[in-house]
Parts: C-alpha cells; structure tokens; sequence
C-alpha cells in the first residue's frame, strides 16, 4: 500500500530546506537542508521510502518566490509531483509569527499541502511564460524612461528653465530642450540625459513593434482582437493581460477575479463593527496596475461618443463584441462622472471603474457577453 507523503520545500537561490509528512498519521517522515539541487530532492525521497520500507507517493509543493516556474518543472520531469502555493492563501499558525526560520517554513508548507489549506498558483505554458517575460521586460524600460523624464525635468527645475508650452515630451517640447541655451558642463549634462531618452524611447518602440507582431499569432489573435474593443485597451494592454491570467475559465465568477488581481475592498470587522477599507492589492500586481491605466484612459472624452481609433479598432468584430464593449464604455464612464459628481476622491473612482472593467474583460475571455 502506497503511503502519501508530503513535501514541504523553502525554496532559496542556493539551498532547500526539506520537510516530508505522512498523508496519514501526520507524522514527519524526514528533514534536511540540501544545496538547489532537483537530485537531491529526488534521492531525499528515496531514503525516505528505504527507511521506512515502503511505496510512497509524493505531494511537493513550495512558495511562490524567486524560483518561479523553473522549480515546478524540474520537479515534474523527475516524476515529482508539485504545486506552487499562493503565499496569501497559505494557514499560517500564530507560532511563526514569534519563531521563523527554514526548518519551520518547509514544515508550514508541508502541513498546508497534506491539509489542503493554499490555492495552487497558475503554471501557465512555456510560450505564454516567454511572451510575460519580453512585457514584463518592456515594462521595465518603460520605469527607466518614465525615472529619466523625471531626472530631466528636476535638473531644469533646479537652474529655473521652465517650458511654456501645454504639454511634455511632444515634438514642441523636445525641440525646446535640445535649443536651450546652457553652455559647459551643463549643456553635456543636458545632452547625456537626451541621449539616454532617446535610446529608451527607441528601444520602447521597437519591443511594441514585436508585441503587435506576437498578438497576430494564431493563439492570441481572437482574443486580444476582441479586448481591443474596448476604449483604453491597446495591443499591449491587452496581449498583457490575455497572458499574464491566460487561462480566464479558472475563475468561477467576476468576484473571483478581481479578489485575485486585489481590487476588491480589504475589511477590518467584529462584532457589528463593519470596517472596509482600501483594496487589498494582493494577487497579480502587472494586471491590476495594468487595469487602472487602461481605467484612466477610458474615463476621457465625451459619453457615447466613439473615437476614430476605438472604431478602426472594433471593425471586422463581431457585433455582440462591439456592442458589448460599447455597452462597458458607457456604463464606466457614468459611473465615474456619477462617483466624481457625489465628491468621491479620484483615485477610489479611478479603482472602481478598474475594477468594473476587470469583470467586463473576464466576460469577453470567457465568452459571456449577454
């Protein structure tokens, strides 16, 4: 008879602390420390199976964390069964909030995973896992342009050059900067920053490039054609999230969703003390701030009125398609005007409307537009 045995593993880049229950008794059939090293994870379990003289079947399992998927995997060519456990879904006992060390962490995940008390994380496949990375790459050059621009308009601010135009980083603008009159070690320093601006803004360019040549492959044409229906969704936005959440049918509902991208209110309550308060931004961080750009966008312009943009967008859809985007547009953006009206701070409003969003979009992925 084969026994189960649970694996609990604190994952690190160099070392792995190893924690084995019996499926049965609860009894802890093993620990150690090894280097990183999937083998010696595999011959750990084999002394365990020789020193107990039996058949045992492996449930491993580990934090989310640095490691990614790359542990999951290895773990699954070798025969090992494992899950990546979601850190906020995991029962924590009130003695590891006062003794936290390895050998406690392994045996926490071990006993989450023999008590079914974690939600197991998302393994997507290796193509959506190489498109999330090149986004996630474009994302971090948009923070370094985003950190330059800033740097630029503190070095004018600091010897008193302010643009008179209406907007920033237009053609105006930069025409404006690359003429000011600053001489020496200044006009370098100016010139340096230019120079860094221009070779990110390139770069930015050209990964969107790749995005929208990704976004006409089979697999991911339909449905980022479809979430482009939507007015504040570009290619990027929505290659960004049709792949970061890939598989939408793991949600049962809109509620499930947005609790799992944090947008939902965090609630503080006893008794009949009901405190509810900001989101609790826990799950997937890329998507929800993702969300609130896109939100910021769609509440501009006019009610009912369709940009040429949004209409080139939408042709060649389906009409349910358009007419439920148009439908979403609408509704948002009176919810935010209505929400605005009756005094409420942007950024709540902002939050809403992402929220609300996230659910029209789970209704386009999953097909369930009536």
């Amino acid at each position: 008879m084969k026994t189960i045995a649970y694996l609990g593993m604190d994952v690190h880049k160099d070392t792995f602390n190893l924690c084995a229950l019996d499926g049965t008794t609860g009894e802890i059939l093993g620990e150690t420390r090894c280097a990183s090293d999937v083998k010696l994870v595999k011959k750990f379990i084999e002394k365990i199976a020789r020193d107990h003289k039996r058949e045992i079947q492996v449930k491993a399992g580990y934090e989310a964390g640095c490691l990614g998927y790359s542990l999951h995997d290895l773990l699954e060519k070798q025969g090992i069964d494992c899950d990546i456990l979601a850190p906020t879904t995991m029962h924590s006992s009130s003695k590891n909030k006062v003794v936290k060390n390895d050998r406690l962490d392994a045996k926490m995940i071990a006993l989450n995973l023999a008590n079914n008390t974690y939600k197991p994380v998302y393994v997507p496949d290796k193509e959506d896992v190489c498109v999330k990375e090149y986004i996630r790459m474009m994302n971090d050059f948009k923070k370094s342009l985003k950190k330059v621009k800033q740097q630029i308009k503190a070095f004018l601010l600091r010897h008193g050059l302010i643009y008179q135009g209406k907007s920033s980083w237009t053609i105006a603008h930069l025409k404006w900067l690359k003429n000011l009159e600053l001489t020496g070690l200044l006009k370098e320093t100016l010139e340096e920053y230019l120079l860094q601006y221009d070779a990110l803004t390139d770069k930015i360019e050209r990964f969107s490039q790749r995005i929208e040549e990704l976004s006409h492959k089979r697999r991911y044409e339909k449905p980022v054609a479809q979430l482009r229906c939507l007015k504040g969704v570009d290619t990027t936005t929505a290659m960004t999230i049709h792949v970061e959440i890939s598989d939408f049918t793991r949600f049962p509902n809109t509620k499930a969703f947005t609790a799992y991208l944090g947008l939902t209110p965090s609630e503080h309550s006893s008794g009949e003390k009901v405190n509810r308060n900001g989101i609790t931004k826990q799950g997937n961080a890329t998507v929800r701030s993702t969300l609130v750009e896109c939100a910021n966008a769609l509440v501009k312009g006019t009610i009912g009125i369709k940009s040429k943009r949004v209409k080139a967008r939408q042709k060649g859809q389906a009409s349910e398609v358009i007419a439920y985007a148009d439908k979403a547009t609408e509704r948002l953006q009176r919810k935010y005007h209505r929400m605005m009206y009756q005094g409420k701070p942007r950024n709540v409003a902002i939050t809403a409307i992402a929220r609300e969003l996230a659910c029209f979009i789970w209704g386009i992925e999953t097909k369930q537009i009536d």
